[in-house]
């Protein structure tokens, strides 16, 4: 398969666990050329099991490639970054998938590495884990974060934004690092938190059996995500600690505020706040979006990137942005909006985006 530039994608997926697995197989299942590669060597058989090249040995899977997703759990990433990077060339963009992005951020920074390295977080998973829950359809729909980064580093978040678009039909929210950290502390890693404290406090009650018994909707949709693997979540809360906490605040703030109104009796409190909260929970639900298209030129001289081309002067597959375009997609994903489409053509390049209507 080729993006709309028509070079083809010769991709690679190190670690491949459930979302690892899942961006492997929707590869695999576009007809791209991909590889896949992780420690554990039952893993690696279960991938091969699926039809996918899986070698025993991380470079050898990496080498020749001109995109690498990095899926391994957060506290490899760090050793895992420069490895893979020292092992591919200058024309090979390389993202991951950690659901924190400042701390690899800067560790790209201090490699060398941005202009080819995009810090991603596709906004999608399950209770599960393990190459065996896999879903090769589990993006589509789903947001998926890019960090773009100035200058050259433009032409490698065009690339990868449109192979997303494209072939996981993801929204590709754009952010900064640690814009993306600061956001998704309340709206995913507290809620990891929320949900170990109802399911926690559910096993040590001394009702633990009936509570079970009787456990309905609301207990099963607060509690899912306790079902995660710890060491992921807390890896997760770990490394994003600072954000997590400042927003655990707010909550507890917003909790205390109920648990007062019940505790004095006040009907009035306690249904202001419930109708508070009703109000936000039907704005997510019931999001509507205007679409739009921008335009920004290119760096004069360069030839237009590639989702998978050859390195030109601004960087791998194609020419530098503009500190306009950066703005630009900066103040759309902190707004609420999204891409839905990426097109570079001639010496410009054209979103198309959607922000929050009203």
């Amino acid at each position: 398969m080729a993006a709309s530039s028509g070079a083809r994608v010769r991709a690679a997926v190190v670690g491949t666990g459930l979302i690892g697995g899942s961006v492997l197989l929707r590869l695999h299942r576009a007809g791209l050329d991909v590889t896949g590669w992780d420690p554990d060597p039952a893993t690696r058989l279960a991938a091969r099991g699926s039809g996918v090249t899986c070698p025993d040995e991380l470079t050898e899977a990496v080498v020749g490639r001109n995109v690498v997703f990095l899926c391994g759990p957060l506290p490899t990433l760090p050793q895992t970054l420069p490895t893979v990077a020292a092992a591919t060339g200058e024309e090979c963009i390389l993202t991951d998938v950690g659901s924190t992005k400042s701390g690899l951020a800067a560790l790209a920074a201090a490699h060398g590495l941005t202009h080819r390295f995009v810090p991603g977080h596709p906004m999608a998973g399950t209770d599960r884990a393990g190459i065996g829950a896999a879903e090769p359809d589990l993006f589509a729909g789903a947001a998926w974060v890019l960090c773009p980064s100035a200058g050259p580093g433009l032409a490698s978040f065009r690339r990868l934004a449109a192979l997303i678009l494209e072939v996981f039909r993801a929204r590709v929210v754009p952010m900064a690092a640690d814009g993306h950290d600061a956001v998704v502390a309340l709206s995913s890693h507290v809620p990891h938190l929320l949900a170990g404290a109802l399911a926690g406090a559910a096993g040590r009650s001394t009702l633990r059996d009936a509570v079970l018994a009787l456990a309905a909707g609301s207990f099963r949709d607060g509690s899912r995500v306790a079902g995660a693997p710890a060491e992921r979540t807390a890896n997760m809360l770990l490394d994003n600690r600072e954000y997590v906490l400042r927003e655990l605040a707010g909550v507890r703030s917003f909790l205390d505020e109920l648990a007062g109104a019940l505790a004095d009796a006040d009907a009035g409190a306690l249904t202001a706040a419930c109708r508070e909260a009703r109000t936000a929970r039907s704005a997510l639900l019931g999001r509507t979006f205007t679409e739009f298209r921008r335009t920004f030129p290119t760096v004069p001289g360069d030839r237009p990137g590639a989702v998978a081309g050859a390195p030109a002067a601004g960087g791998p597959g194609g020419p530098a942005g503009s500190p306009d375009e950066l703005g630009f997609l900066l103040a759309l994903g902190s707004a609420g909006g999204h891409l839905g489409g990426c097109r570079v053509s001639g010496t410009t390049v054209e979103y198309t985006a959607h922000k929050p209507a009203g």
